[in-house]
C-alpha cells in the first residue's frame, strides 16, 4: 500500500504537459498546449493541455482528467500502477507500507497459483506440437479457419487423452498438488487418484487484463452427449468467470484507440474476428453478462456494440443484457447477425470490409432495437401499446445520466405520439422505485452482516430494519415551520433538484475560497461582511440541516469539506479531488471542473463581469432556486396526498401545510426578484 503522503507526492509533482508529452507532441497556444488526440484518429488536433489546471481535455472524444488518469487511460493500468509509473518518472521512492504476515500470505498463495497456471499454459502449447496434438487439436483449430499467428498469439493448446498426463509432469516438475487442484487443473478422486481436468481437449487460455494467464476453457471434440462441450476453470482466488473477460488482455489497447467495445460471446467469435482484423472484441465466454464484465469494459470505454446470433434465443439474450449495461453508465448498440449465423460464422465467410459495414449498417441503440422488437409484437392492440410505452420508459429509467435520460423521454415521446411529461413522470417514477428497492436491499444485506456478527440471530431473510436516518424536506426560515411530509423515496436521487445540486458544487469546486463582500443587508448577510464561497453555502444549507439529495454530488461535498477543513489550499483540494481512488468523486470533480466547451463570443463576453461581483450575484440566487425547487416537491407531493385520502382531519391537515409552503414560495420568489 501507498502511503497517503507519497501518493500526495506524486500528484503534486506530476506536470500534465510533461506527462502528457511523452507520448504525444504538444504544441503551444496561448495559455494552452495542443496535440492530436492518443485516444482516437483525428487529423485536426482537438487535445488540449491546461498546465495552469493540471488537466487535459479532447473536445472531439470528450476524454479528460488529471496526470494518473491520462497515464491510467493510455497505459490502461490501474490507479496505484498509474502513480508507480510517475514515481519512476519524478525519481520518488515508493516505499510501501509494511504489510502484515496474512496479506504477504495471501499474495505468495496468489503468486503460486498464477505460476502454475502460467506452466499449463505452456504444457498444453507443447502438448499441441506433439503427434496427437497436431492430428486432433490443431487439425480443429485449422479446421476453424485459425490460423498459425493466431494459435500462437493466443496461446491456444492442446491436453492429451491421458487422464494424468499433466498431473504427473507437473508434479514432477515440483509443483504442488494444492496448488494444482485449487486451480482446477487437476481433481483429486476419492481414491486418490489425481486426474487432468482438461483431458482430451483443446485448450483456451484465459487472461487477466494485465496479461497473465489465470483460467482455461477446454473444448471437448468428442460427439458423445454426455461429455459437456466445453469445460471451464473453476472459481479460485485468481479466477472468476464473471468478473473476466475473454480476449481483453489483446483487446484493450485497440478499445481504447477506437473508443468502443464490440462484445460477442465465444472464444471462437473472438478469435475469428480478431484474426480479420477487428481487434477491439471480447467475449463473455458464454456465460450470461455480469455487472462486473460491463465495469471491466468501462475502464476502457463507455461504448459498447454487442452482437447477438439473429435466432430466437439471440434477441432474447439482447433483451436481458441491455438493462443491466445502461444501468452502468455505458451507451449500447445492439447488431443482431443473419438467422443461423453466430460471429464466428460471419467472420469467416465475409471480408473485413463486408463485416464492418454491416456492423455500422446494423447497429441500433436499445430504444430503436427493442421498440421494433415489441412493436412488431403488439400490433394495434391499444393496451399491448400502452404496456411497451410502459416498458421502454422503465429501461430508459435505468440509464443513470439525466440529461441521456432527457434526451431519450423527448425522442420516444415524438415516435410514441406520448406527451414528454407523461412519460418523463413514468421514467422518474421508475427510478425512484428503483433507487428504494436498492437501498432497501442495501439495509437488509447490512443488517444481515451485523446479525452474523453479534451471532444472536439467524440470517434468515426478514424485513429490513432500521434504514439509515432519511434526510427531509426544509424550507427557508419563516415564522412558521410547517412539518415536513414523511418521505422516504428520495434517499438516493432527485432528477428535478440535480440542476440546482450540480450548480451550487460547481461554485464550491470552482470557487470555493473566492471572498463574498455583500453591499447590502438582507437575513442571510449584512452588509459589508466578507465570506468566502464554500463556507456561506455551506453555513446556508446547514441553517436548516440540509444535504444534498443526489448522493455522488453529496460525496463530493463532503470530501471537499474534508480537505477543506484539513487546511488545503483551493488547488490543492480540486487536485485531490481531481485524482481520487473513489470514481464516482475523481468523474464528478472532472465534470464540473473540466470544461466541456470552448470559449465562444457569448460566453467571452460574459466572462467580463468582475468575478466577485457575479458570485455576489449568482451563489445567493443559486441557493434560493434550490430551495424553491424543494418547496415545489414537497407541494407537489401534498397535492398528490390530498388527492388519495378522504379523511376530512387528514385533508385539513393537508390543506394548512400547502398554505404555509404557499407563503414560503411566495417569500422566495420575492426575494428571487431582488437578487
Amino acid at each position: 500500500m501507498i502511503p497517503y503522503e507519497t501518493v500526495d507526492k506524486i500528484i503534486d509533482t506530476a506536470r500534465i504537459e510533461e506527462v502528457v508529452g511523452d507520448f504525444v507532441t504538444l504544441k503551444k497556444r496561448g495559455a494552452n498546449l495542443t496535440a492530436c488526440c492518443p485516444f482516437h484518429n483525428e487529423k485536426t488536433p482537438s487535445f488540449y493541455v491546461s498546465p495552469s489546471k493540471g488537466i487535459y481535455k479532447c473536445f472531439g472524444c470528450g476524454k479528460s482528467g488529471t496526470a494518473v488518469g491520462f497515464v491510467m487511460e493510455h497505459e490502461s493500468l490501474s490507479y496505484v500502477e498509474a502513480l508507480k509509473y510517475l514515481a519512476k518518472k519524478y525519481h520518488i521512492e515508493v516505499v510501501e507500507k509494511e504489510e502484515s504476515a496474512e496479506q504477504i500470505a495471501q499474495k505468495q498463495h496468489n503468486e503460486s497459483l498464477l505460476l502454475v497456471s502460467e506452466y499449463a499454459s505452456r504444457f498444453f502449447r507443447e502438448s499441441l506440437q506433439t503427434p496427437e496434438g497436431q492430428a486432433v487439436g490443431y487439425q480443429y483449430f485449422r479446421s476453424r479457419g485459425l490460423e498459425d499467428e493466431t494459435i500462437s498469439k493466443y496461446g491456444l493448446g492442446w491436453s492429451p487423452s491421458s487422464r494424468q498426463a499433466f498431473a504427473q509432469k507437473a508434479r514432477s516438475e515440483g509443483y504442488k498438488e494444492e496448488f494444482l487442484t485449487e486451480t482446477g487443473l487437476c481433481i483429486r478422486y476419492d481414491d486418490g487418484r489425481l486426474v487432468d481436468r482438461f483431458s482430451e481437449r483443446v485448450i483456451f487460455p484465459i487472461h487477466s487484463v494485465s496479461g497473465r494467464v489465470i483460467g482455461f476453457g477446454g473444448r471437448t471434440l468428442r460427439t458423445d452427449k454426455s461429455v459437456a462441450k466445453y469445460q471451464n476453470s473453476p472459481t479460485s482466488e485468481i479466477y472468476d468467470k464473471k468478473h473476466t473477460l475473454y480476449g481483453i488482455y489483446f483487446a484493450k489497447g485497440e478499445i481504447t484507440r477506437k473508443d468502443k467495445c464490440i462484445l460477442v460471446e465465444g472464444y471462437l467469435d473472438v478469435l475469428s474476428m480478431h484474426q480479420l482484423g477487428i481487434r477491439n472484441v471480447v467475449a463473455s465466454s458464454g456465460t450470461s453478462l455480469t455487472v462486473e464484465q460491463i465495469r471491466l469494459i468501462r475502464k476502457f470505454t463507455d461504448n459498447v456494440t454487442i452482437i447477438y446470433d439473429g435466432d430466437a434465443a439471440g434477441i432474447k439474450a439482447a433483451l436481458r443484457g441491455i438493462g443491466m449495461v445502461l444501468k452502468e453508465g455505458l451507451n449500447v448498440k445492439i447488431v443482431l447477425l443473419p438467422e443461423g449465423m453466430d460471429p464466428d460464422d460471419f467472420a469467416r465467410k465475409h471480408t473485413l470490409e463486408q463485416v464492418e459495414d454491416h456492423i455500422s449498417a446494423n447497429e441500433q441503440d436499445f430504444i430503436s432495437f427493442k421498440t421494433d422488437l415489441l412493436l412488431a409484437e403488439a400490433g394495434d392492440d391499444p393496451l399491448k401499446k400502452a404496456a411497451l410505452i410502459n416498458d421502454i420508459a422503465d429501461t430508459i429509467s435505468l440509464i443513470p445520466d439525466a440529461v441521456v435520460r432527457a434526451v431519450y423521454v423527448r425522442s420516444c415521446s415524438t415516435k410514441f405520439e406520448v406527451d414528454e411529461r407523461i412519460l418523463s413522470d413514468r421514467v422518474n417514477r421508475s427510478r425512484t422505485d428503483m433507487l428504494i428497492s436498492e437501498q432497501e436491499q442495501k439495509a437488509r444485506e447490512r443488517e444481515r452482516a451485523e446479525r452474523l456478527e453479534r451471532q444472536d440471530m439467524p440470517p434468515a431473510p426478514e424485513m429490513p430494519g432500521d434504514y439509515p436516518p432519511v434526510p427531509e424536506y426544509d424550507v427557508p426560515p419563516v415564522s412558521y415551520v410547517p412539518e415536513v411530509p414523511e418521505n422516504p423515496g428520495r434517499i438516493m436521487t432527485e432528477p428535478y433538484l440535480e440542476p440546482c445540486e450540480k450548480e451550487i458544487l460547481g461554485f464550491i469546486l470552482e470557487n470555493g475560497c473566492t471572498e463574498l463582500k455583500f453591499d447590502i443587508d438582507s437575513r442571510y448577510y449584512q452588509k459589508g461582511e466578507t465570506v468566502n464561497v464554500a463556507e456561506f453555502i455551506d453555513s446556508f444549507l446547514a441553517e436548516d440541516d440540509a444535504v444534498f439529495f443526489n448522493l455522488p454530488y453529496r460525496q463530493v461535498y463532503d470530501e471537499y469539506f474534508r480537505l477543506y477543513d484539513e487546511g488545503l489550499s483551493q488547488q490543492q483540494i480540486r487536485t485531490r479531488l481531481l485524482n481520487s481512488m473513489d470514481e464516482v468523486i475523481s468523474a464528478v470533480s472532472r465534470d464540473l471542473l473540466i470544461e466541456k466547451h470552448q470559449i465562444t463570443v457569448k460566453n467571452y463576453e460574459s466572462s467580463l463581469t468582475a468575478e466577485s461581483t457575479r458570485l455576489v450575484q449568482f451563489v445567493p440566487k443559486s441557493l434560493l432556486v434550490y430551495q424553491g425547487r424543494k418547496v415545489g416537491l414537497i407541494l407537489k407531493e401534498l397535492t398528490a396526498r390530498l388527492s388519495a385520502t378522504q379523511d376530512e382531519k387528514e385533508q385539513e391537515d393537508i390543506l394548512r401545510q400547502i398554505s404555509e409552503y404557499n407563503k414560503a414560495r411566495t417569500r422566495l420568489n420575492n426575494e428571487l426578484g431582488r437578487v
